[in-house]
This record gives structure tokens, C-alpha cells and sequence, in this order.
């Protein structure tokens, strides 16, 4: 029998190739196999939304505190939602007033969108014209010279995205105001970007502040937070800072004799000079309190020209 001979349609073992060594042995090995969902493919896992909401928290807190100094006023900023979102679900979300600067992020040239509230708006141009914050009753379109007074607003915003997006060692450059069509220009009709919305408040007017990132960009910023080797460093230095601030802040302390009772008739004799006997032993020691908690036993006494509190035992902690 030759070869032709061996490919009769009966013979079915002449197409099957012998099994190689190594996956003889792997014959019978269970396969590690997950079901897997075809519609979640690039969705954003609870892991990745975690991080990029821990980063994006602490920027805008940073923009809050930065934008105090420049105001001359208290500005509130806080992540209300992080989400994916279809382009057009967005576009139609926009207000035809709402204002939308493109950015370009070199070196990497990508494009992402930032929007505010023309509601918003109004009351920090009036901040930084020395104004009182003063809302407008009727929104309309910012003039050229609203335009220009908000480029500064913009760039503290933008130079606050920079050190959150750090690890990318990026250039962020915020462009001119776009109108809504030219949105489709930066994000195909087809993309699911990454929308993040914060609520803004300032001089008692609230609005909404929004970040529009595209779905790579996200990917590459989540890539490199988890495999930067300083991320631990910064952690250590954040709490470090912590420490620090607590540090220096001020709790209040008191000096205490234990519970008495007192009979009320010799609290109702009580004048001005009168002496009121707590019927306490002189030689028991008084508490040393903080935050109203007792922590010690202490004796008063004098430290130079201030009163002062020695202290003795711990008390025990009562849960």
C-alpha cells in the first residue's frame, strides 16, 4: 500500500498526526477555562474604576485648593461619577452653552475634552474681575474677553491633571473652545470613552465640571500606575504628610477630679467666695482628659508661671 492509497476516506488515521511528547503528558490535565462575555470586552473592571477614582478624588481636591488662592474663595470640587460612555449618549447630555476645550497630551498626541457649565462660569469671571461671585440669571456665550479670562482657570486645571497623571511624565496644552460637532472630530462616533464628572461649587452657585479621556489613554495611564516602582515611594510620603498634619493639630485637654455627688441644697447655697467640698480625699489623683476621654491619672502642678498636669498611671481603655 503506498501513500495515495493511505488517503481512502475510510482510513482515517492516515491524516491524524502522532501526538508530541510534550502533549502526551498534557493529555490529561484539566484546562483552566472561564466563561467568557463578549459585550463586556473593554468595559472598565471595579479594580481599574477604583484606582482611576482614588487619583481623580485627589485631583480634584487639588484643584479646589488651588483655585482658593486665585478666587480669594472657598471652591468645592468632589468626583460625583466615573463611567464609560457612548459618544453620542454625551453629545447629547452636552447644553448647547456648555463650554469644551480640547487638550493634547504630548508627547503621546492624544486628545481628551474638558467641559464646564456656562452657569458655572460666570461667577468665577466675576471672582477674578474682584466681584463678589455674582451668578448671571440669563446663561449666554462667553465673549472673547470672558474667553481669555477663563484660559487661566484652565490652566490650573490642566496643570493639576499633569501631576495626577505624573507617572506618564506628560505635557498637557489646553486648545481654544470647540462647538459641539467638532466633538466627533476627537472621538470617533464608535468610541466608549472614559467620563469623569465632578460637582462644582463656588460663592453658592453649583455646576458640573467634566473630563472626557479616551478609552487608550486610560489604559496606558492604568498601565503605568501599576507597574511605576516610585508608586510606593509616593504612598510612603503621603502618609508621611499625614503624620505631619496631625501632628500639628490641637485637641483639647482638661484636668479633672473624679465624678462627686454634691447634695443640691449646698449647691443652691452657693455664693461668690463660697467653698464647696467635694468629699474627694486630697491624696487621690485627678484625670487628665482628652477629647472629653479620660487617659491618665494626674496630679496638678505648677510648671514655671503655668499650671501643668503630672502624670501618673494609664487608665484602662473602656469600649
Amino acid at each position: 500500500m503506498n501513500a495515495m492509497e493511505d488517503e481512502t476516506p475510510g482510513n482515517e488515521s492516515a491524516w491524524a498526526p502522532a501526538p508530541a511528547e510534550g502533549h502526551a503528558r498534557l493529555k490529561n490535565v484539566p484546562g483552566n477555562v472561564q466563561p467568557c462575555n463578549f459585550r463586556s470586552a473593554g468595559r472598565l473592571s471595579n479594580e481599574n474604576a477604583r484606582i482611576l477614582t482614588m487619583l481623580h478624588e485627589q485631583f480634584a481636591r487639588n484643584v479646589g485648593n488651588a483655585l482658593d488662592v486665585v478666587l480669594g474663595t472657598a471652591l468645592e470640587m468632589r468626583l460625583i461619577s466615573l463611567e464609560q460612555i457612548e459618544i453620542e449618549n454625551y453629545m447629547a447630555k452636552l447644553q448647547p452653552t456648555d463650554h469644551i476645550v480640547p487638550c493634547l497630551l504630548s508627547p503621546l498626541q492624544i486628545s481628551f475634552l474638558m467641559d464646564m457649565e456656562i452657569a458655572l462660569m460666570f461667577p468665577i469671571i466675576d471672582l477674578l474681575l474682584g466681584g463678589v461671585g455674582a451668578p448671571v440669571e440669563h446663561a449666554h456665550e462667553l465673549t472673547e474677553i470672558d474667553e481669555e479670562i477663563m484660559q487661566s482657570v484652565t490652566a490650573i486645571i490642566a496643570g493639576e491633571l499633569e501631576r495626577s497623571w505624573q507617572p506618564l511624565d506628560l505635557s498637557l496644552s489646553p486648545g481654544h473652545t470647540i462647538k459641539h460637532p467638532l466633538v466627533l472630530r476627537i472621538f470617533p462616533p464608535n468610541e466608549k470613552p472614559l467620563l469623569l464628572t465632578f460637582q462644582v461649587t463656588v460663592a453658592g452657585v453649583a455646576g458640573r465640571f467634566r473630563i472626557l479621556l479616551p478609552t487608550s489613554f486610560a489604559s496606558i495611564l492604568l498601565r503605568q500606575i501599576r507597574t511605576d516602582p516610585s508608586k510606593s515611594n509616593r504612598r510612603k510620603v503621603a502618609r508621611l504628610n499625614l503624620r505631619e498634619w496631625v501632628m500639628d493639630c490641637d485637641v483639647s485637654t482638661a484636668t479633672v477630679l473624679p465624678q462627686a455627688r454634691v447634695p443640691v441644697s449646698e449647691l443652691i447655697a452657693l455664693a461668690e467666695g463660697s467653698i464647696l467640698k467635694l468629699r474627694a480625699p486630697v491624696q487621690n489623683p485627678a484625670r487628665l482628659s482628652v477629647e472629653g476621654r479620660e487617659v491618665f491619672e494626674a496630679l496638678p502642678v505648677r510648671s514655671g508661671l503655668q499650671r501643668a498636669a503630672q502624670l501618673l498611671s494609664g487608665l484602662p481603655e473602656v469600649k
